[in-house]
């Protein structure tokens, strides 16, 4: 798709983009509900909201489409440091991570450093507490929180403790497992907690000492809910075009992934004012659970002839920061979209070719369904405020989701009027070996069967 080939209606659609307060408004009323947590009050009045402003749009045949899942709610939690030399005891803040289990653990506590099981591998954890960060090395790829807590329990860890990289005060959160509770509990504590507890680790220079951790939780039968729609011709074959709306309950959820679904909605309004440009159906679908396990994708996935699915475009972390990146999850193709957009707009998108599971595209990608990820990053490794009460609207750049939105839009156009080649399994199964990352996705059950 050429400048020349650009409809008038679409020219004008991405035009009135860049003064439709329409998205950034909605992300207001959104982030206005405060606890969007998977199964919660919230999360449903968000659905209601997200289906409002689609049908707003021109979306047709926009309808909640309710699925069971086991809700994880939050009590309280505790942290204390005891027995250093220079002081009887300690506490310090902590956030129970989503799908701990209730309980309590004094003992001794290890420095993971970055909790990969490289390093964890190197470490007595046995009956330890095994304390780790938020990031990763650099040079290497990004360790989901997921894939440190299941090696360190796998290994004998009793606990663990999440440590930010982030400073200001800011213990983070994130799910342990993929929708059901896991086997030890677990807390965040904040990047100056995480700098107390190092120094008195038990492999440290420091002097030995306890820490005592508790976990005040419950899991209990739920039900969530994707929203859906769709737009242009009805064809065989529709382009899935997905964002998350939930949010941990600790915050706004502004940037993740207010900011998504906002582009999404974007997105949408370009696509609507120009469905004659759509060689295929666009299927618009609001996903929920994504940060308790993807819960809402596997129900989509689950329930959907995959024969009708040409491919997805999942937008989860675009809107957030300046420039897009496009992760192509194996798909050469989609790497070549990508960049022709980039060049057709002269706007920049990073391609990134490596897959990963922790995402929308997931139960679609292990399937051969080709996937495009928008996302966007800081020059900072890690989420920075994600996860953090610090995800709140004020760090949101309008310019961002309007941006983005624009390009949202053009890359669906393309990947519905492109053939997109399936992925071969045995080729996925291989580049996340290659990316060493079964180790981590097998202790936490994430490795298909399949791959075996």
């Amino acid at each position: 798709m050429s400048n020349t080939e650009r409809s008038a209606a679409l020219s004008a659609a991405i035009g009135r983009t860049w003064t439709d307060e329409t998205p950034w408004q909605f992300l207001t009323d959104l982030t206005a509900i405060g606890n969007r947590m998977g199964g919660s009050e919230g999360e449903r009045e968000a659905a209601e909201r997200v289906g409002t402003a689609f049908e707003d749009t021109g979306l047709e045949d926009v309808s909640i489409d309710p699925f069971e899942m086991d809700e994880w709610r939050r009590g309280s939690s505790e942290l204390e440091l005891r027995g250093s030399t220079n002081r009887s005891g300690r506490s310090f803040e902590s956030i129970a991570l989503p799908y701990s289990p209730s309980g309590a653990e004094t003992a001794p506590f290890v420095d993971a450093g970055y909790g990969t099981p490289a390093e964890i591998d190197e470490l007595n954890v046995e009956d330890r507490i095994v304390v780790a960060s938020t990031t990763t090395p650099e040079g290497g790829r990004f360790i989901h929180r997921m894939e440190k807590f299941g090696y360190a329990i796998e290994s004998g860890a009793v606990g663990f403790v999440f440590v930010n990289h982030t400073p200001g005060q800011l213990p983070p959160t994130g799910a342990l497992k993929f929708g059901q509770e896991a086997a030890a509990i677990a807390v965040g504590v904040s990047k100056e907690t995480g700098t107390w507890l190092r120094e008195y680790a038990e492999n440290t220079a420091g002097p030995s000492a306890e820490l005592s951790v508790s976990v005040e939780a419950e899991t209990v039968a739920g039900e969530s809910q994707n929203v859906v729609g769709r737009l242009g011709p009805k064809t065989d074959e529709e382009l899935f075009l997905v964002a998350h709306y939930d949010a941990h309950d600790i915050a706004e959820g502004a940037l993740d992934n207010g900011c998504g679904i906002a582009t999404v909605l974007a997105a949408v309004r370009i696509l609507a004012a120009a469905e004659d440009k759509l060689t295929r159906g666009v299927r618009v679908v609001a996903v929920g659970c994504e940060e308790i396990g993807l819960l809402g994708a596997e129900h989509l996935a689950a329930a959907i002839d995959h024969e009708r699915v040409h491919g997805v475009l999942n937008v989860d972390g675009a809107g957030r920061f300046r420039d897009l990146v496009a992760l192509a999850h194996g798909s050469e193709t989609v790497v070549d979209v990508a960049e022709s957009i980039a060049t057709e707009t002269n706007q920049p998108i990073r391609t990134e070719l490596e897959p990963h599971p922790f995402s929308d595209q997931w139960p679609f990608v292990r399937a051969g369904i080709p996937a495009l990820q928008l996302h966007s990053d800081s020059d900072d490794r890690g989420r920075g405020w994600g996860h953090t009460h610090a995800d709140t609207r004020d760090k949101v750049d309008d310019r961002n989701i309007r941006e983005h939105g624009i390009l949202t839009a053009l890359l669906a156009i393309e990947l519905a009027d492109r053939e997109l080649p399936r992925l071969e399994v045995n080729d996925l199964a291989d580049r996340f070996r290659e990316a060493d990352f079964e180790p981590g996705m097998r202790a936490a059950d994430l490795w298909p069967d399949n791959w075996e």
